[in-house]
């Protein structure tokens, strides 16, 4: 068939996909013809199974290969294309966004990694279990209506209470301008379908958050990236894309940002809210550690009051992921437009859920909870930075609070390789090209510092940063 060379400055993934594509356009693989299974392809060739599962993605999305369940992969017949030159790659497989979908499917779907400092939550003994499960034990034993579907906007009192718990962020809405939503990945997904057309220009952070580069990339936005410092934003770098590119959208996540941790200045979101009146555009504030910072600061909705600003925030992050209740706030007529998405694409979210939260929160114990984590997290950023910094690795800044660190070694030239290597030995590392806007190649990783320190995971850091 072909030959894999280990040593070879391109990556086996490409490797692969060269190969296969080479047999396919020579006439050697006809159409039709059944390629290796996924299991016997990496037995054969000394290579992991991650490895050719995400080159087996890249050739079906290139449109050589067929994926047919419980059968295999197949030689997709290709009408009208023209042959490439020998020794060329397709543009497409230039980036990584292949691996990405590797990433998420790990993390989602079977979560069989066991060891994971690139995952974006926290343990659970670190969540509110027991204000949970009280809550549970409350809605229990009270006679709730399951037989419905819930208001469109969300459970009324959880509403009243994201109102009252914005106002002490100086945050001034009426419950009616809250939307509550199937954690914040539903809330963004909204705004994205509300105020994104294929074609248009939009902002993000760069590096930036995955699940919302690709929901955009799904859309067809044009994705511009804004370079994150430690401060916040670079803001000429800010202010000459929004001349240029006229966008229509910014979204950006200003506290403890995912994946760098840093933190926006006020100075920073004073200037993103004058450019955003200035140039006509919307500012979608991701705000969804809010309640992990331990100081009282600023936001974005706080200084505009949501005049250009759509505010979304979630409580996956301190109570529980599983109950997936998030929530926007957002301008009268931009509320109505979300709230009519949200029905059509689902009718409500579960006020089950909603209930459940709401119970968590009006607990006697919550605030508690809050400063216990807050305390948590900043005892284990201390110890992960100076263990990391022990290995060789350079923080982009020590935000000491939140849940990432992002982190390079200068001997690591692409994460992603890491990140193969480390998922053989059950360990999800978080490369840094699934945070970029371009999905290119990069030298940083993601860390979770809730995740970090097991012993395992220090040991394989330690033992190939050489290697990488």
């Amino acid at each position: 068939m072909f030959t894999l060379n280990p040593k070879s400055t391109s990556p086996l993934v490409v490797q692969i996909v060269e190969g296969f594509r080479d047999l396919i356009q020579s006439g050697n693989l006809r159409p039709g013809s059944k390629a290796p299974s996924i299991r016997q392809f990496a037995h054969a060739h000394g290579v992991s199974v991650y490895t050719v599962v995400d080159a087996y993605d890249r050739l079906v999305a290139l449109g050589y290969f067929t994926s047919r369940p419980h059968s295999g992969f197949f030689v997709r017949k290709r009408e009208g294309v023209a042959p490439q030159a020998p020794g060329t790659l397709p543009a497409e497989t230039a980036n990584y966004n292949f691996d990405s979908m590797w990433y998420l499917r790990r993390v989602f779907e079977a979560r069989a990694l066991r060891m994971k400092p690139g995952c974006g939550w926290l343990p659970g003994s670190w969540l509110f279990e027991e204000g949970l499960r009280r809550s549970l034990r409350t809605l229990a034993s009270e006679n709730v209506d399951l037989g419905g579907y819930g208001e469109p906007k969300g459970f009324a009192p959880l509403r009243q209470l994201v109102r009252d718990l914005l106002a002490e962020q100086e945050i001034a809405v009426s419950a009616d301008q809250v939307l509550l939503t199937q954690g914040s990945s539903q809330a963004m997904d909204l705004v994205a379908r509300r105020l994104v057309r294929p074609g248009d220009a939009v902002l993000v952070d760069d590096p930036g958050y995955p699940n919302l580069l690709f929901s955009l990339r799904f859309l067809g936005a044009r994705l511009i990236g804004v370079p994150r410092t430690p401060a916040g934003y670079d803001l000429a770098a800010l202010e000459a894309l929004v001349i240029d590119h006229k966008p229509k959208v910014f979204f950006t996540q200003p506290r403890l940002q995912s994946p760098t941790g840093s933190v926006a200045n006020l100075a920073h979101l004073h200037r993103v809210v004058q450019l955003a009146e200035q140039h006509h555009f919307t500012v979608v504030e991701n705000d969804i550690y809010a309640d992990l910072d331990p100081e009282p600061r600023p936001s974005l909705a706080s200084l505009d009051q949501l005049q250009r600003v759509v505010y979304i925030s979630s409580f996956s992050k301190t109570i529980s992921p599983n109950i997936r209740v998030g929530y926007l706030a957002a301008p009268p007529d931009l509320l109505e437009d979300f709230a009519q998405l949200k029905m059509i694409s689902g009718l409500t979210s579960s006020e089950f859920n909603e209930r459940l939260a709401y119970g968590a929160l009006v607990d006697g114990r919550w605030r508690k909870h809050l400063r216990n984590l807050r305390e948590r997290l900043a005892q284990a950023h201390q110890r992960v930075a100076q263990q990391l910094e022990n290995l060789g690795f350079e923080l982009f800044c020590e935000p000491k609070a939140g849940m990432f660190l992002w982190t390079r070694h200068p001997e690591i030239q692409n994460a992603t390789e890491l990140a193969y290597k480390a998922a053989e030995q059950d360990i999800l590392i978080g490369p840094g090209h699934l945070f970029a806007p371009d999905l290119q190649p990069s030298p940083w990783f993601r860390f979770n510092v809730a995740f970090t320190e097991e012993p395992q995971v220090l040991a394989f850091l330690k033992n190939h940063r050489q290697t990488a």
